[in-house]
């Protein structure tokens, strides 16, 4: 598992002349690779519109032009060669988040340039001496970080499972860290799928897993409804201004608080995380209202503390499209999607519609998937190599969802009565906030008296170390009694 923690350093001023030459042999790399870009023009999938694409002249990514590159950024370098190579790494880097974005339709087709001034440390520039951190300037010409005030455990030594490259500014220096997860392996792969009130998770060994960001929501559309009745006064007075900062600060303060915890709730649960590749750019309407509900969504942010806590190699991205329409039983797609529960006229699956999304993104990451446009439309196909995807699903997702006999809460009407739907019968494991304990708790259900109603009761989440106060009844339920439901 990497990590990166920060610390504040007081050796701004001699290192800005380093930083300043790093910037500009990172825009010149830039300037290098931009102009051995020509554009092509290609048909969209599915539309009759045009792009122009990127298209390199020469293999940018050979060793000879590496080299000729590194070579006319070393004429009166004054510093060690290595700072050069960490600037080549980082444009190149740089220079392929923008193609990718660009590719996406979320750039435009502008140079990327490097405007803040940071540096990226090679391990050969640096070294540990006790609690210091020796930077190396020029040959022979050392700066030393002090560590000493840090916050964390500090490996012997700097190699790819100790200390990585660390990153450098004028205030701070970030320095990632490896450590070993023992328990990190144990864990499964779990599928989430994003929605406005609620994260839902799948995968065999967990079963369905949901976690209830109400509370988030509600903290943005409190703030929201505070900064409105101010906003108006704020282009002419100074006051309304510090008010609506005050109210702006409130609101992501409060915001990071649930996104941490419920990133805590995720990181306990799945030792791989996949998550929806979403974009909000696309899910704009002409409805003022859904466009509110898509800007105040913390999806990328949860999906960024996730990146930074497990790594990037723990989280990955699945594309979303038709994950809600298509039958996770069958493939069959349902254009018509109304309610919560999902209706397949294939092979007459009915099931909560949230936890079909889930077990498709699941599918998608077991099985690998294949994108297809048919008649200008985009479809998402399994690649399961001649299986059989309902057998798949009767074997694996049916035992994991039943597990033999269910609470259901419905009301029972009559002793002998069976479950006919699905739906009625799959219920989620469920992590709600809790203000008395101010954290993201798993909810039970407990039978107290079998002939009496049905109690929810809290207990502590597995990776919480919060001592959770004594248990009391939450929500409201559907009847007096409880049916059970035996899977053949």
């Amino acid at each position: 598992m990497l990590k990166s923690y920060s610390l504040k350093h007081e050796l701004g001023d001699e290192l800005l002349p380093l930083l300043k030459a790093y910037r500009d042999a990172v825009n010149r790399t830039l300037e290098a690779l931009w102009n051995n870009i020509e554009w092509e023009k290609r048909k969209i999938n599915g539309k009759k519109q045009w792009r122009l694409l990127p298209k390199y002249k020469v293999d940018i990514h050979s060793k000879e032009y590496k080299k000729k590159l590194r070579d006319s950024l070393l004429e009166d370098w004054p510093y060690a060669a290595h700072w050069v190579d960490s600037a080549i790494k980082t444009a190149y880097s740089i220079f392929k988040s923008w193609r990718k974005n660009y590719v996406k339709g979320e750039r435009k087709r502008k140079k990327p340039t490097a405007r803040r001034l940071f540096a990226r440390v090679k391990q050969t520039l640096v070294k540990l001496e006790g609690e210091r951190l020796r930077l190396t300037i020029k040959p022979g010409e050392h700066v030393y970080l002090d560590l000493s005030k840090r916050y964390f455990h500090l490996p012997k030594k700097v190699s790819s499972a100790g200390l990585g490259e660390p990153i450098i500014t004028l205030e701070k220096v970030h320095l990632p860290v490896h450590y070993e997860d023992e328990n990190q392996g144990e864990k499964p792969s779990v599928a989430w799928d994003f929605n406005m009130l609620s994260l839902d998770g799948y995968s065999p060994e967990t079963g369905w897993v949901r976690i209830d960001t109400s509370k988030l929501a509600s903290v943005h559309i409190s703030s929201f409804e505070k900064r409105r009745s101010v906003q108006r006064k704020a282009s002419k007075s100074k006051k309304a201004k510090k008010i609506l900062a005050k109210y702006s600060k409130r609101e992501r303060n409060r915001a990071r608080k649930h996104q941490l915890e419920i990133a805590r709730v995720i990181q306990s649960v799945a030792g791989v995380v996949d998550l929806e590749e979403l974009s909000k750019q696309g899910m704009y309407t002409r409805s003022r209202v859904w466009n509110r509900m898509i800007s105040r969504s913390d999806w990328r942010s949860i999906a960024r503390i996730l990146t930074e806590r497990m790594g990037e190699d723990k989280v990955k991205e699945l594309d979303p499209y038709g994950s809600s329409s298509y039958c996770s039983r069958c493939g069959w797609e349902n254009k018509d999607l109304n309610g919560a529960v999902f209706e397949c006229n294939r092979c007459g699956l009915r099931i909560d519609r949230q936890l079909n999304a889930a077990i498709n993104l699941y599918m998608r990451l077991k099985f690998g998937y294949t994108i297809k446009w048919e008649d200008g439309k985009k479809r998402v196909e399994l690649r399961m190599e001649g299986a059989s995807q309902r057998d798949w699903w009767d074997h694996v997702v049916l035992p994991s969802l039943l597990g033999g006999c269910v609470l259901t809460g419905a009301e029972r009407k009559t002793p002998d009565e069976l479950v006919r739907e699905l739906h009625e019968v799959v219920k989620p494991k469920l992590y709600a906030y809790d203000r008395y304990a101010d954290a993201y708790l798993s909810y039970a259900y407990v039978e107290r008296n079998p002939s009496g109603p049905r109690t929810p009761w809290r207990t502590r989440s597995p990776s919480s170390s919060l001592s959770s106060p004594p248990p009391r009844p939450v929500g409201r339920l559907r009847g007096p009694a409880q049916k059970l439901s035996q899977r053949p």
